[in-house]
């Protein structure tokens, strides 16, 4: 296990002392799209389409290399395709790839298997359109908590499509919850489930055979109660992966304008632009 950014160590625990976990009706969470005050910005480069019944949110550079599919976190149940215009048009920007980001059906509403069923239907789409669509076949897929789950799960369904994976800061057991929050967020994700079931495969991809998936690069927080998760992940993956736990780091914090931050962001970028090469 490689541990990351120590040099950056009292700055994110400062950080992490002072940050209070918002507390808010599932409601407000969803305006807030990403759990913050105010609902995020919306830019214009960003274009709302709906592809194979599945909304999508799709930013295109001038050059496109490649085609970076994106599952957004915010435990199944918020969250939003538009809740990181300003993120996911930089990225599409800096690593010249088009960027669509899967707009699922969220739980409680829409439970297990409604958000792997349509993150599913657009890399199936993306496999046969992409070409027509954006002028290349180079597919990557990522995502963030939950959206990094997601990924994998959409790894397994659809196989030999995807060159690459960028998952942070995951869930890929979800059978062992580490805290309250995390159980009653697999309750509302999978009502009904036993912890058993939950083992399943096609719910918990730590259990699944991943002969096969395609080399990954997987980062994860050392105060992060899903730690153990990517440590595990990590350790099965069959492909290379690059694998870092970034010193004092907690859950989600690439949400956070830390140094952090910004040097995960640069690591992401090399590791998606080089995925296309």
């Amino acid at each position: 296990m490689k541990i990351i950014d120590e040099d950056c160590l009292t700055e994110t625990l400062e950080f992490n002392s002072r940050f209070e976990m918002p507390v808010a009706p599932l409601e407000v969470l969803r305006r807030n799209r990403l759990g913050g005050h105010t609902p995020p910005v919306r830019l214009p480069q960003g274009q709302d389409r709906t592809v194979a019944g599945v909304k999508v949110r799709v930013f295109m550079p001038d050059h496109i290399d490649g085609v970076y599919l994106h599952i957004h976190g915010g435990g199944w149940s918020f969250g939003s395709a538009d809740g990181q215009d300003e993120r996911l048009w930089r990225l599409a920007r800096e690593t010249r790839l088009a960027v669509v980001s899967v707009e699922y059906r969220l739980a409680p509403e829409h439970p297990f298997p409604a958000a792997p069923d349509d993150c599913e239907a657009v890399a199936r789409w993306l496999a046969e359109h992409a070409e027509a669509e954006f002028g290349t076949s180079r597919l990557l897929i990522g995502g963030e908590s939950a959206g990094a789950h997601l990924s994998v799960l959409t790894l397994l369904r659809v196989p030999g499509v995807f060159r690459a994976a960028n998952l942070v800061f995951g869930a890929y057991d979800l059978s062992t919850p580490k805290t309250e929050r995390l159980q009653r967020t697999y309750e509302l994700f999978t009502p009904g489930m036993t912890a058993e079931q939950r083992r399943d495969p096609a719910v918990s991809p730590l259990f699944a055979d991943l002969t096969g998936l395609p080399p990954a690069r997987i980062v994860v927080g050392a105060e992060d109660p899903l730690l153990d998760d990517s440590v595990a992940l990590a350790g099965r993956w069959q492909a290379p992966v690059e694998f870092g736990v970034v010193a004092g780091a907690m859950h989600g914090f690439t949400l956070h304008p830390l140094t952090i931050t910004e040097r995960d962001r640069r690591r992401e970028q090399d590791f998606l632009a080089g995925s296309v090469l």
